[in-house]
């Protein structure tokens, strides 16, 4: 197999790697199994991939459906290369997801692939865009919005709008408040959902309901707040007011930052 894969992000159940295959057209199809179920996000290039649910051609957009334990083939008749963000999922973390979503019966997928869909089209977009980060919490987040959207409409469901009990609304709010305690240290989507006795991708779901965004957006929104009232007040250097906030690295920082505020660290402390 032509293919250099890089790890992205991992947890208990699931990982998401970048994988580029550089197979040349004409090049012989290769063959491999899928050790856990896979959907795969196609973000340049095209390829043949064949399995037992059927053969389908790939292309920008599309999501390759895998299912656990079973055989696939791809191949490059039209053209060379192509590049996805690959996420891998555990039989008893997808079977979570599955129960989680309104409709679906079956945990195996009946199709080979989805094509690009327009309601999808954002959540591709957050995912090339998280490519560039390799932030887990982030990583979580998605693939539990893209496996969750990859079943519904494998069976043919539409995610209903279910009100949030009074019960939900007090999971999210301990979970908010836990988040402004801890937000400069780690915060994972799968430690909030354990601590409120439900799985991932149903607490994931309640929470984007109740508060209006997700957990990790939560978290970023409240770590950049500390940190832009940190800039106005304190005359502590940059780099120490974005690690003491909870960012990994300085790079990081600057580019949420700057997407947030729409300026940089340096020009909003200026313009205090």
């Amino acid at each position: 197999m032509t293919a250099i894969t890089r790890t992205l992000a991992s947890g208990p159940g699931w990982h998401v790697a970048d994988v580029i295959c550089t197979a040349r057209a004409g090049d012989p199809p290769f063959e491999e199994a899928h050790q856990d179920f896979c959907v795969a996000v196609v973000t340049s290039g095209t390829f043949r991939y064949r399995a037992p649910q059927g053969t389908a051609m790939l292309a920008p957009g599309a999501l390759l459906l895998g299912n656990s334990g079973t055989c696939y083939e791809c191949g490059h008749e039209h053209g060379g290369g192509d590049r996805c963000i690959s996420f891998h999922f555990r039989p008893a973390y997808m079977e979570r997801i599955v129960a989680h979503v309104p409709g679906a019966r079956a945990l195996d997928f009946g199709a080979p692939r989805l094509p690009p869909l327009p309601a999808l089209a954002a959540l591709l977009a957050e995912m090339e865009a998280a490519r560039e980060t390799s932030e887990a919490s982030l990583f979580e987040e998605l693939g539990l919005r893209i496996a969750g959207a990859a079943v519904a409409a494998a069976s043919g469901t539409t995610p209903l709008a279910r009100t949030p009990s009074r019960r939900d609304q007090k999971r999210v709010a301990e979970a908010v408040r836990r988040i402004e305690i801890e937000a400069d240290a780690p915060v994972s989507l799968s430690m909030l959902a354990s601590e409120t006795a439900t799985s991932p991708y149903h607490f994931l779901r309640t929470f984007r309901q109740v508060a209006g965004m997700t957990p990790y957006q939560f978290l970023l929104k409240t770590r950049l707040h500390r940190a832009a009232v940190r800039l106005r007040m304190s005359p502590d250097a940059i780099s120490t007011i974005a690690f003491e906030a909870g960012f990994n690295d300085l790079s990081t920082f600057n580019r949420r930052f700057r997407n947030v505020m729409g300026q940089t660290p340096g020009r909003y402390r200026a313009e205090r």
